[in-house]
Parts: structure tokens; C-alpha cells; sequence
């Protein structure tokens, strides 16, 4: 894949995957309408995760985005508020230059990173499963322009997790890793349970900027 063009140098994501749904129509905003589909990453272990993808109808023409197609899409991984049925965090790649492309190899690994500079504007939470496996879970602030930031949900394993559960609020971290998507079942209060999915930074690497930063809280954004 390229090199980053013209891109913040807090938010960059390199992604690459089949397309795996139809553009639907998302939002507007002054005048230029965004569209989300959605694209298969092949992991290493040959499982998957799928990755939302949004992108400006000015990058796009949504005819020629078809299921079965493979993409490489620069951008940022970008958290904002849905309204629609209550208040709710969603993570996106927002596409800043998507190209059609080949496959390589069929079964190779596909591209997926991601790298973030932010502070930790939760207490990390480090936990161990009843396999006796080491997790630690952050919420990562990464700034951005207009006084918004987006919140990254990050989580790190074994000897990286012990590490990164010693990390404080405040911290300004640069962390790199992958996008990862995760079902899970959430019971609703009528008793019902639905199956949903989650999006994740799993953590390959965690660098300290500086032991006692002090962010300024920002609004999440809209888009």
C-alpha cells in the first residue's frame, strides 16, 4: 500500500479488504453526503474481522462499489454520536483515498493498521480470564481539528497488557496495532437478546510520550 498523503499525523489507518456489503447512504453534512459499506480483512490466522468504511460522495461513485471487490482505503479511525435510538459511540474508517486493487495472493494477509496519538481519559483496566490470559483495556482521546477528539477503544494481551495497566489518565501514548471487530449478545429489556459487534484497537505496541500530560476535554464529533 502508499504512503500516508495529506493526512493527521495523531490518526492513520492503512486498511485493505473485500468489499462485503452495497454503500448505503448515511448523513449529510453542509451539502456533501457520506456513505458507509463495509469490507472484509483477512487476519494472519486466516480468520476475519469486518470494518466499516465511511466516505464522502465526493471520493466515491457508489455504482462502482460492489460486493466482492477488493479495496485499499487510507484514512483515520474515527469514533462519533448516532442519535438515532439513544445515544450511541459508533467507530468508522473514515476514507481519506480509497483505490481498487488486487489481491496479491488469496490467501496472504491483508493490510490493517492503524496508529494513534492520544491520551488515556480512562483508568486502564487490566483483568485476567479464567485461562489465566492477561487483558488490559484503554479509551484512548485522540484529538483532531474544531476542538473534537474521537475515542478509541484499545485492548492489549499478555505482556503488553501488564504494561499498559500500569498507565494513568492523562498519558499521552502513541499506540499501534490493527482494527479488529468482536460479537458479542446484548439482552434487551424487554429480555431479548441481540447479537452486536464491537470495534477495537488491538494493541501491538504502546509508546509513553509523557507520565503526566493534561488533555483538554473536547465534544465528540459528528462526523
Amino acid at each position: 500500500m502508499e504512503e500516508f498523503t495529506d493526512m493527521s499525523e495523531n490518526n492513520r489507518v492503512m486498511i485493505s479488504g473485500e468489499i462485503v456489503s452495497e454503500p448505503v447512504f448515511s448523513h449529510e453534512v453542509y451539502g456533501e453526503g457520506f456513505y458507509c459499506f463495509q469490507i472484509k480483512v483477512v487476519r494472519l490466522s486466516n480468520a476475519f474481522d469486518i470494518v466499516p468504511i465511511i466516505v464522502s460522495e465526493r471520493l466515491m461513485d457508489t455504482s462502482e462499489y460492489r460486493p466482492g471487490l477488493y479495496i485499499s482505503v487510507l484514512g483515520q479511525f474515527r469514533s462519533y454520536n448516532s442519535l438515532s435510538g439513544g445515544p450511541k459511540l459508533s467507530l468508522m474508517v473514515f476514507a481519506r483515498e480509497i483505490k481498487f486493487t488486487i489481491k496479491a495472493e488469496p490467501e496472504a494477509q491483508d493490510d490493517n493498521q492503524v496508529v494513534l496519538n492520544g491520551f488515556i481519559c480512562k483508568q486502564p483496566v487490566y483483568r485476567t480470564t479464567p485461562f489465566n490470559r492477561e487483558i488490559t483495556d484503554i479509551l484512548l482521546a485522540v484529538n483532531r481539528a474544531y476542538n473534537k477528539s474521537d475515542y478509541i477503544p484499545c485492548i492489549s494481551w499478555g505482556r503488553n497488557a501488564r504494561y499498559c495497566g500500569k498507565r494513568k489518565v492523562g498519558d499521552n501514548v502513541v499506540i499501534t496495532g490493527r482494527i479488529q471487530s468482536r460479537k458479542y449478545q446484548k439482552k434487551l429489556p424487554d429480555g431479548n437478546v441481540v447479537e452486536k459487534t464491537a470495534y477495537e484497537v488491538s494493541v501491538s505496541k504502546l509508546e509513553l510520550l509523557s507520565k503526566e500530560s493534561t488533555a483538554e476535554a473536547a465534544e465528540p464529533a459528528l462526523i
